[in-house]
Formats: C-alpha cells, sequence, structure tokens
C-alpha cells in the first residue's frame, strides 16, 4: 500500500517542478521583449535569483541594468523598490526609521522592504549606508533600535555600479562583495541587436506594457525546485577543486571562501533547471563559477600592476581542473538515488 503512496508524491512532485519550469521560461521570454539580445545574462540573472542570491551589476551606463532589474521584477510578479545610492544617502533611507507618534515609537519601513531592491550605482554610498545592506542580504531581516523585522520572500536585491567612474565613489568592501551570487555584465548590443532596440523602442518602451507572468509563489516554489536538481560526488569535488585552486593560484592574495563554494553549487543547479535538468553537469559548474569567482578574488600587486583580471585566471583554473568524466550511466545512477532531506 505504501508503494503506489510514493509513487503518486513523486509524480505530483514532478508535476510542479515541470510547472514551475514552464513558468520560469515565460520569465525568460517575458524580459526577452525588454532586451534584445540579453538572453544569456538575463539567463544567469534569474538563476541566481532562483539560488536565492543577490546579484551585482556591473557595466557602463546606458547598457540596460535598470531595465533588467525592472522586467525582472514585472515578470516575476515581485513588488519593487529603487533607491539611488548617493554621498548623502544615510542608511535609515534604505532600511526605515522608528518615529514618535501619539505616544510610542513606530517603525516606517524603508525601501528594502520589497520583493526586488534595485540599489543603483551603489559605489556611491559611503561604507556605512553600504552596511546597511549587510544584514538584509545575509539574513532576510533588519534591526532597527534593537528591533528586528522580518523582510518578505523572496528578497533580492540587484546592484549597479559603473566599473568606469570612480570619481566620489566608494569601493565595495570584500565582506560585502560576498554577499552578491553572481556579478554580471549586461554588455553592449551588436549592430543588429541595436537596430532591433530602435525599431523596437521608436513608439513606445515595451517595459510600460510589460505585465507579470508569475508570482512570488511560482518563484518560491521554483527556488524549492532547484535544491532538488542532482550533484554528483564527482562534481562535488570538482568544484571544490576549482574554489580550491584559486587559494593557491600564485597571482591571487586572497582566494575564494566556503560561501563560493555554495555559491558555484547553488548557481550550477539553478542553470541546469533552467535547461530543463534535474542533475548538474560540468558546464553548469563552469558557467556559474565564471559569475561566482571573480569578484571574490584579491589578486596580489604584481598581477593588478600587469592589468591580469581576475576574470582571465578563473578561465585559467576552469582550463587547469581536471573535469570529471559523467557518463550517462553515471548520471542514471545520481537520478536513482533518493535526495537528502534537507
Amino acid at each position: 500500500m505504501t508503494e503506489p503512496q510514493f509513487s503518486s508524491s513523486v509524480s505530483t512532485s514532478s508535476n510542479a517542478s515541470s510547472t514551475a519550469q514552464a513558468v520560469m521560461e515565460r520569465v525568460q521570454n517575458n524580459v526577452a521583449r525588454v532586451l534584445v539580445g540579453k538572453e544569456d545574462v538575463t539567463r544567469l540573472a534569474l538563476a541566481g535569483i532562483l539560488a536565492g542570491g543577490h546579484i551585482l551589476l556591473e557595466d557602463a551606463p546606458g547598457t540596460g541594468k535598470t531595465m533588467l532589474a525592472r522586467a525582472l521584477a514585472v515578470s516575476l510578479g515581485l513588488d519593487f523598490a529603487r533607491v539611488q545610492f548617493t554621498p548623502d544617502l544615510l542608511p535609515s533611507d534604505v532600511t526605515g526609521v522608528s518615529i514618535y507618534r501619539e505616544g510610542r515609537f513606530e517603525f516606517v519601513p524603508g525601501p528594502i522592504f520589497t520583493g526586488i531592491l534595485l540599489a543603483d550605482e551603489i559605489n556611491r554610498a559611503t561604507p556605512k549606508t553600504q552596511s546597511a545592506l549587510l544584514e538584509a542580504m545575509g539574513e532576510g531581516q533588519v534591526t532597527e533600535s534593537g528591533v528586528t523585522h522580518a523582510l518578505q520572500k523572496p528578497f533580492v536585491v540587484i546592484a549597479t555600479q559603473n566599473p568606469v567612474e570612480h570619481e566620489g565613489t566608494y569601493a565595495l568592501p570584500e565582506a560585502q562583495l560576498d554577499r552578491f551570487l553572481l556579478k554580471l555584465s549586461v554588455g553592449y548590443p551588436t549592430l543588429h541587436e541595436e537596430v532591433q532596440l530602435l525599431s523596437r523602442l521608436q513608439t513606445a518602451h515595451p517595459i510600460d506594457t510589460l505585465a507579470a507572468v508569475a508570482g512570488p509563489a511560482d518563484l518560491l516554489a521554483a527556488q524549492r525546485a532547484v535544491r532538488e536538481v542532482r550533484v554528483s560526488p564527482d562534481l562535488q569535488h570538482y568544484l571544490a577543486s576549482i574554489v580550491g585552486a584559486t587559494r593557491s593560484h600564485p597571482r591571487i592574495a586572497l582566494g575564494a571562501g566556503p560561501r563560493a563554494s555554495l555559491g558555484i553549487q547553488a548557481a550550477a543547479q539553478a542553470l541546469a533547471y533552467l535547461a530543463g535538468r534535474d542533475f548538474v553537469t560540468p558546464d553548469d559548474v563552469k558557467a556559474a563559477a565564471r559569475g561566482v569567482l571573480p569578484h571574490r578574488l584579491l589578486l596580489n600587486i604584481e598581477a593588478r600592476m600587469a592589468d591580469i583580471s581576475a576574470a582571465s585566471l578563473v578561465e585559467e583554473i576552469l582550463g587547469t581542473v581536471p573535469v570529471p568524466v559523467e557518463t550517462p550511466a553515471a548520471m542514471a545512477q545520481a537520478a536513482a538515488e533518493p535526495t537528502p532531506a534537507g
């Protein structure tokens, strides 16, 4: 009698996962109506959200960073708030403040109490204001006057910064950077894509008519399904070897920590999920590592003087760490194993 019940449960779970996958595919297609030719960065950003992480978008002005955040928020049916970070912005302008009203102090929530918070030009605010995001990003809560206030779920911070302009900016400290699961670049469009963009935006902007194709419950269901995507022991060893290589590389003064390993695994699971698979491949790990690792690495003085980028060192590591051979038989065996609890 118990076997049919177990089979029914698995079937229901599988159906729910397939439905959530279809919803996330609609989200990607919906965002593509606004951002021309940016399917790859959209997929990575959505993978970061599905993995429960936060996103840092670093690129030149006018490349679509803000539009990507808005389009994702609208498509996912999440509340959206935008804060323009400036040197005079106070922590309470982001988190909220207690005011005295009718004989008692009452907490007035700040814009951080939303589904997706766009922290625009985050590096223009002082370190004190930047640090106001740390607790929210790490623990999903805000503490004000000794009282802790839980943020809604899902909660995502998408921050932007300009990599070229440094006057009047405050570089994000390593602890702040480590809170961002992925650091992505939108990039300039190709000639063909830019012509398409001109045509689409000639009379109106598509964001003005963009509608939600999912809701918070869909996103939470997809996030739960992502955690069920299987990662074989061989791939976990491969992943850990990649992160470990950043700690022994001669040009890296400070390598990535265990949070990076967890981030790569979560992002790889999300990428596999978006590809319609219930198992992670080495390519998923590599794609995740390219977004998770570079902003967590501190290069030594020789590398900085030689103008070597962290991204190029990550590519070097990915090219030297042996890739495990995931045979179809091994994948089938991994898929047959029960998922660990938790």
